[in-house]
């Protein structure tokens, strides 16, 4: 069988994230108000600044961030956050919440967050340590939410910037409501062909962590997406191992995999992450693409709904069709 791209296509089953009721947030206009939260680490104040800055060029109206102090590397105390991140979602007069900035500190709001407005979800914008928090949202309550831009990291660059953010991509996330739009993935083919699937993941680190925990990301029929920085080749070989070992590959219809910038090998001539990548999960057989600017990326940064339906062809540098709106009026 093949599809629109006239390559080999996954057969497509319902899964049970596919049964179940997903929840869409109301799409951002002109008079929307966006609210700045901090779950993790905190950033510096010009970069949020300059962050806050281009929300307001982009049109939409920002609320005064909650006041918070730093407690070592995390942006405020446990308590602080998490109070911080209830109340903003509990808002009626805020439609979206965007990360200041990832770091570490996301995953202690989790247990015991209580959300009581589950029905009524909110633009969750962001990337990085945020990954655990979309995941939460996603295995607890079928929340879409949004693999993008923060204000001290990449709405502070600005638009079209290195390590900045891609404009079209953001605001057909945050604003399409009539359909679906396509994604240039600006990658490299591993695998060829063409998959169906619901797009899911974040940062590879965080994806791996929440193995064992009662949000443990479901990945059957998934279109995986896969990024991070910092980190050895061995170290992403070890993470994409324990999510093979763990069973996280067996159903997936296809992988988009970052571009893993500051991932150097530590030995001339020593196996890259693309290597690894290309080892350990071209044998899985479903479509591949490698170096797409998603999340920690020189490139300007593309924006990624997570929970919606798309195809992923490998075609050229890889496209990821949004079947679905992300967001409803």
């Amino acid at each position: 069988m093949t599809g629109r791209f006239g390559l080999p296509i996954a057969r497509e089953s319902a899964s049970q994230s596919e049964r179940a009721t997903v929840r869409k947030p109301r799409a951002l206009t002109t008079h929307s108000v966006v609210m700045p939260f901090a779950p993790a680490s905190p950033a510096e104040a010009s970069r949020i600044a300059a962050g806050l800055a281009e929300l307001t060029r982009l049109g939409w109206q920002v609320a005064e961030p909650a006041a918070t102090h730093n407690d070592g590397y995390f942006a405020g105390t446990m308590t602080t956050r998490r109070n911080e991140l209830r109340s903003a979602l509990e808002r009626d007069d805020v439609e979206a919440l965007v990360g200041t900035r990832g770091g570490y500190g996301s995953n202690y709001l989790l247990d015991d967050l209580h959300i009581s407005t589950s029905a009524n979800p909110k633009i969750i914008l962001g990337f990085s340590d945020l990954t655990s928090l979309q995941i939460y949202l996603w295995q607890r309550f079928q929340w879409v939410t949004f693999y993008g831009p923060m204000l001290a990291a990449g709405l502070d660059a600005g638009l079209g910037a290195p390590q900045g953010y891609d404009q079209k991509s953001l605001l057909a996330a945050l604003q399409n409501t009539v359909g679906g739009w396509s994604l240039d993935l600006q990658g490299e083919q591993l695998t060829p062909g063409e998959a169906h699937g619901r797009v899911l993941g974040g940062c590879l680190t965080l994806v791996e962590t929440t193995i064992g925990t009662q949000w443990d990301l479901q990945t059957d029929d998934a279109i995986l997406v896969l990024e991070d920085r910092g980190m050895k080749p061995w170290q992403v070989d070890r993470a994409l191992m324990h999510l093979k070992q763990a069973g996280k590959f067996t159903k997936v219809r296809g992988i988009v995999l970052g571009d893993f910038p500051e991932c150097e090998t530590p030995v001339a001539g020593s196996p890259t992450v693309r290597d690894v990548c290309q080892r350990i999960l071209v044998p899985l057989g479903v479509p591949i693409v490698f170096g797409a600017p998603i999340g920690h990326t020189m490139r300007p940064m593309l924006t990624v709904p997570l929970g919606v339906k798309a195809r992923l062809s490998t075609k050229g540098a890889g496209v990821l069709e949004i079947l679905e709106p992300a967001v409803v009026s």
